[in-house]
């Protein structure tokens, strides 16, 4: 059985988040989107793990459980801001715990370094190889995980963080560090260009800041633990299963991707100026906006071409067996968000929803994206929608590159897309 687990995403005491989030409306919008194991997001917060504590049920096996069954892991997102070597860093990692007595002790460790009541992804003035240590000294079973590490403002790898290795980063604890999380703007083939990161496991998570299914579980990670003689369902999962896949890629299947071209910061650029520009337009540039005058927000692929091996150059293809984290995966864009695309009505419409739902029906909406054939599809919706869910599913739909904090867009018209990258070109010209 695989299982789609989405473990980074946080609660409604989080900035920025939707103040209707809850154990609740998580779990039912998982299964409407074909997640079946979510993290808990935000476990630190004082108000937020008290419904933890009072929705979930533990046990032995590390997975905590709704009162329906529904499988959680205890996970926070915390924020790390320090000075190293005379320059500000910053980083965030995704933490994930076994249990909650581990995550009582972390939570008394962090009120020693700063307040925690504030916001669900607090910020600690704490070196990211002192946070390894100071984690690992509670238990070995917490699992540190770099988040959306190519990201301008606080991943690991981004513009304003400034680390280019996870040695510069961690330094000698860096072995404890067995995967990353490669955010929306960057996928797997991205990453495989980092010799560093041959041997680390290569996750994807939503970061979702709401419940609703063009959020949550957008992006995921799938577990299939085939190579076990009793492979462990959903009822019989431990922590230690998802643990040892992620350490040694055992049980690690691969990813769900969206289109990096989706993501915020994929491409370099200034939104209040309306200018974006690839890599080498960028360096054209010297990082410099032709409109205001003012330093680019530099985006993602910019740091991969700068952290990329001189030997594997855009699009490298490993060989089989040789790199460690090449694992499948697939590369999709919501179904609300294609339905609002043709339907060219906004993503949390009426219009949208009904045909969402009308979609989905009694199944999910992975089952939708990945498995269900044309002919079914046609019995549910109409041949426009059809077509653009089959080439969602072959990786063949066209997305304008996010930007600056600004979303991609995806685009169905094949001459506006030709038209739309035109101009961009243009507007990037000394």
């Amino acid at each position: 059985m695989k299982i789609i687990s989405d473990l980074h995403m946080h609660s409604r005491y989080s900035r920025a988040c939707s103040k209707d989030l809850s154990i609740k409306t998580l779990e039912k919008y998982a299964k409407i989107k074909g997640v079946n194991l979510l993290g808990t997001s935000d476990f630190a917060h004082p108000e937020w793990i008290k419904e933890l504590k009072s929705e979930l049920i533990e046990d032995s096996s590390g997975v905590l459980k709704t009162k329906n069954g529904f499988p959680f892991i205890l996970s926070n997102e915390l924020s790390l801001m320090y000075t190293d070597l005379g320059k500000g860093r910053k980083v965030h990692n995704v933490i994930l715990a076994p249990n909650f007595e581990v995550v009582d002790q972390i939570t008394d460790e962090l009120k020693k370094r700063g307040r925690i009541d504030y916001d669900g992804r607090p910020i600690f003035k704490i070196p990211c190889p002192e946070f390894v240590e100071m984690l690992h000294s509670i238990s070995k079973d917490i699992e540190i995980i770099p988040a959306h590490i190519w990201t301008p403002w606080f991943g690991m790898f981004g513009m304003s963080s400034g680390f280019n290795s996870l040695k510069d980063a961690f330094q000698e604890k860096v072995k404890s560090i067995h995967a990353i999380e490669t955010g929306l703007s960057s996928d797997p083939v991205m990453n495989w260009r980092i010799k560093e990161l041959d041997k680390i496991s290569l996750l994807s998570f939503s970061d979702s800041h709401s419940y609703w299914p063009w959020r949550l579980g957008r992006e995921a990670t799938v577990f299939d633990f085939k190579h076990v003689k009793e492979q462990p369902d959903l009822a019989k999962l431990k922590y230690k299963d998802i643990l040892k896949a992620i350490r040694t890629r055992k049980g690690l299947h691969g990813t769900i991707e969206v289109d990096p071209n989706y993501g915020k910061y994929h491409v370099d650029g200034h939104r209040n100026c309306g200018i974006m520009m690839e890599p080498k337009d960028t360096a054209k540039h010297k990082g410099i906006c032709p409109k205001c005058g003012k330093p680019l927000t530099i985006g993602v692929l910019y740091r991969v071409e700068e952290l990329a091996d001189p030997k594997r150059p855009e699009n490298y293809s490993p060989q089989p067996g040789k790199q460690e984290n090449v694992k499948d995966f697939k590369t999709l864009i919501p179904l609300s968000e294609i339905l609002s695309a043709v339907l060219k009505r906004g993503v949390a419409t009426k219009t949208v929803f009904e045909e969402f739902y009308r979609i989905i029906k009694d199944r999910n909406e992975y089952d939708i994206l990945l498995k269900v054939p044309k002919r079914e599809l046609l019995k549910l919706t109409s041949e426009k929608i059809a077509n653009a869910i089959i080439k969602n599913r072959e990786a063949k739909l066209k997305v304008m590159p996010g930007y600056d904090g600004v979303y991609g867009k995806l685009i169905l018209d094949e001459q506006e897309y030709i038209k739309q990258k035109k101009e961009l070109a243009n507007s990037a010209r000394p």
